[in-house]
This record gives structure tokens, C-alpha cells and sequence, in this order.
């Protein structure tokens, strides 16, 4: 049996992270040791991402610099994910630095491909020749702050994404295999649930049953806090509103994915709602549950938006407050209906646009963050600033690595511990403050 050291690289969402999880799972079910010093890893894993173009060529970039450890220990290189999922075809023949190609569902065929590979000292691709069985996960984050993605695939069809073309169909994952899965991750101060739309869990099954896996998460001593990204705004039920609202142990945090404001634009774009109907549900969950925190995504520049409606989306965000907001640049994808629309935003006018967008929610962060100065948060402590010289966490409404971060000063602090801090300052993103006695 092959026995190597591996090294990965994890590229793209958490959704993706899971599935690189899954990798080194099997490569640990195998005996192999997990290395994050590269340059002593004689397999190299990338984890490909390719919802954008700018992520396509991150992923060949890794490829091209991991190529670089063959001078010392490195012997092969494994791409995987949804690079070569959807683009093998153009990207076996070319990218020969990669010595084996798997797909999104091929776990099961990391080491027969590799083995073929060193026997035959061949390239190998084993895109779409897995079995589809999800092995058990090694754990990449924080020990406190895990992932669980309930669902794969997607069948909402917007009309700038590839994801359905390179995922398939929404397929829920059965609850009492993500309950097990939940239990065995260990104490986890916060469960982050992660899906292509978390809102729709069960739906392909013929019945809602996000809320259900929620009551049953909960029920788990070793979970202590739930958060939830990616809700479409259409599927946040009552019933949903009503569990977060009395569930102690979720977060009172949405992620809640948008793209747009103006109705002829979210149409061209394939998704529901309009500008109106998102303020409502915003003041719906505002009223009902008390001080939730609101994030959210927008796309810039989609073809044939106006300077009018980039205008409109800017009053939007003054409406709308969120906490926390991401803004991207139209990528135009082959194989997508909006590939072929007319009237494409030439290129500066979208990052115009998106730099004015972020400067917008600039203001509105800044002014909401400055809020907090002189009050107390509970703060779950990430780790350790060298470059500040203080500790660094997070509040309720700070999604890891895509939302601000709490910095504070304490005569000791422990990973995944949760502190009462007190708020000196902020800045647009960040607040500052010091440890105090609860």
C-alpha cells in the first residue's frame, strides 16, 4: 500500500474546505501522514475552486508554484475539485504539471489513481470514476470552529453561475448521517452550516427540513453555537424565523445572498424577489428577532445594468444596513445563459462600480461598529495577532474569515474561549477593546 507524506492546498469556499476534508480523511484511513510544511510533501493535493474565472487562474497558479517543491521532496501532484470536474477535457491535455485529476465525488479513487500513477509513471485522470462515498472528515480548522455542509448541488438556476453545471442537482445529505457526522467532530464552540443554498435542505426530498436539522444539532452537548450561511431570502420560512429566534444555541447572524436590488436586474440574473420584498423580510427579522445581525453579496456590472440602477442599489444599502457585505465583479462564464446577453459593462465601469459599493457599506459598517464603543461583547478568541500583540476573536455577527474581527488585550486568553470584552474603539471593519471581569 502507498505511503506518503501529503501536502494540500484548499482553494475557493468552505463548502470546498469540506471536500478537501474528506481527502485527507481518506489519506489518513490510509495510514499517510498529513504534512503543512510543503516542502516536505511528496504528494501535493490542490483543491481546485472554479466558480470565476480569477478563481480558475488562482487554481493553476498553485499548480504551477507547487510544481516548484520537485526540486526537493515533492513526486506528485493531485488536482481535484471543480477545476477538473468541469474543465478536464481542455485541462488534462494542458496542465501537465498534475500527475492525477479527480473530480468532486472521486474520494474514493485518490489512491488507486495515485498507485496507477507511480506504477505506470503515468498522468492519470480519474474524473467522474468514483463511487461517491463521503469518507470521514480531518478536521482543517480550528478545533472550536468546524464546518458542516448538509447539502450539495444546486437547482436554482441564475443565469451567471456555473455551479449547477459543475455540482449537478441539489441532493440533500440524509440528517442522521450529518448528526453523526456533527457528533463526532468533538466539542465545537461554533457549527458553521454550509450548503450552495442551506434554505432549501430536504426540498429535493419533497419537504423542508432545515428546521428539523437544526432541532436535532442542537440536541447535541458537544455543539454550542450554530451559524448559517448562504439562506436565500425566498426560502426563510416563519418557521425558520421562529427557530432561530427561540433556538439559544443559533447565532442570531444571516448570511443571506442577494446579488442585486432592482427587480429587472435580479430577473435577467434567474433569481427571485425584488428590492422591496428584501427590505420587508429584513424589517420582518428585525422585528422578530432582536438585534440579527444581516450579511449579505452583490454582484456588480451584470450585463446591461445601468448607471440608474447602480444608483438605486447604492440607496439600497443605505435602506437595507447591513452589518457586513461582500461586493464581486461580474465574471462573464462560458456556458452560461448570461454569457451570451447583450449589452456586456465594460470592464472599468464594473470595478467603478464595485469600489463604489464598498465604500458605501464602508460608511454604514463603520457607523455600526462605532455603536458597539464603551459596550461589552462576548468574544470567542481565535488565536493570537503577533503582528498587533494581542489576542483576536469574533462577535455573534462575524462570520469567520469573511467578516471583521475583534481585537483585544487580556492577561491570558484561550483558543475557542469565549471572554467579555470591553470596546475602546473601532474602525470600518474592526473593533478594538480589553478583557473585563463578567
Amino acid at each position: 500500500m502507498l505511503k506518503k507524506t501529503f501536502g494540500m492546498i484548499s482553494l475557493g469556499c468552505d463548502k470546498n474546505r469540506v471536500d478537501g476534508e474528506r481527502l485527507l480523511g481518506e489519506i489518513v484511513r490510509h495510514g499517510c501522514e498529513i504534512t503543512d510544511d510543503l516542502s516536505r510533501a511528496q504528494v501535493l493535493i490542490v483543491n481546485t475552486c472554479a466558480f470565476l474565472n480569477s478563481a480558475r487562474e488562482e487554481s493553476l497558479s498553485a499548480v504551477f508554484e507547487g510544481n516548484r517543491y520537485r526540486e526537493g521532496n515533492l513526486e506528485k501532484i493531485v488536482v481535484t475539485g471543480c477545476l477538473p470536474e468541469k474543465f478536464i477535457g481542455e485541462l488534462f491535455p494542458a496542465l501537465s504539471e498534475a500527475d492525477v485529476f479527480l473530480g468532486v465525488k472521486d474520494y474514493s479513487e485518490l489512491f488507486p489513481a495515485l498507485e496507477r500513477s507511480y506504477r505506470e509513471g503515468q498522468r492519470i485522470n480519474a474524473v467522474g470514476t468514483g463511487d461517491g462515498t463521503r469518507p470521514d472528515r480531518f478536521v482543517s480548522t480550528m478545533p472550536h470552529l468546524k464546518y458542516l455542509k448538509i447539502a450539495d448541488g444546486c437547482f436554482n438556476h441564475c443565469t451567471y453561475c456555473l455551479i449547477p453545471k459543475i455540482r449537478g442537482k441539489y441532493v440533500s445529505y440524509p440528517m442522521e448521517e450529518l448528526v453523526e457526522e456533527a457528533a463526532a467532530l468533538g466539542e465545537t464552540d461554533e457549527l458553521v452550516l454550509v450548503a450552495q443554498d442551506t434554505t432549501r435542505y430536504g426540498e429535493d426530498g419533497g419537504e423542508n427540513r432545515l428546521v428539523a436539522l437544526l432541532k436535532a444539532l442542537s440536541a447535541l452537548p458537544n455543539i454550542a453555537h450554530i451559524r448559517l450561511l448562504y439562506c436565500y431570502p425566498e426560502a426563510i420560512t416563519d418557521e425558520l424565523i421562529r427557530e432561530i429566534k427561540t433556538n439559544p444555541k443559533i447565532i442570531k447572524y444571516l448570511d443571506i445572498p442577494l446579488q442585486h436590488s432592482e427587480k429587472r436586474v435580479l430577473k435577467l440574473m434567474g433569481r427571485r424577489g425584488s428590492g422591496e420584498e428584501y427590505l420587508a423580510l429584513f424589517q420582518k427579522l428585525r422585528r422578530e428577532i432582536g438585534g440579527i445581525a444581516l450579511r449579505t453579496t452583490f454582484i456588480a456590472g451584470f450585463p446591461t445594468e445601468t448607471e440608474e440602477e447602480h444608483r438605486a442599489l447604492l440607496s439600497f444599502l443605505g435602506e437595507a444596513q447591513f452589518e457586513n457585505c461582500g461586493f464581486f465583479v461580474y465574471s462573464r462564464e462560458e456556458d452560461t445563459p448570461a454569457y451570451k446577453l447583450k449589452g456586456q459593462v465594460p470592464y472599468p465601469t464594473r470595478k467603478r462600480w464595485q469600489r463604489e459599493l464598498y465604500e458605501r457599506q464602508a460608511e454604514i459598517s463603520a457607523a455600526k461598529l462605532e455603536g458597539y464603543v464603551g459596550k461589552t461583547l462576548s468574544v470567542v478568541c481565535d488565536g493570537i495577532d503577533f503582528d498587533r500583540g494581542c489576542f483576536v476573536g469574533r462577535a455573534f455577527f462575524q462570520a469567520f474569515e469573511i467578516d471583521g474581527c475583534v481585537f483585544f488585550t487580556a492577561p491570558a486568553a484561550e483558543e475557542g474561549k469565549r471572554y467579555a470584552v470591553a470596546i475602546d474603539r473601532a474602525e470600518t471593519y474592526d473593533l478594538f477593546g480589553h478583557t473585563v471581569e463578567e
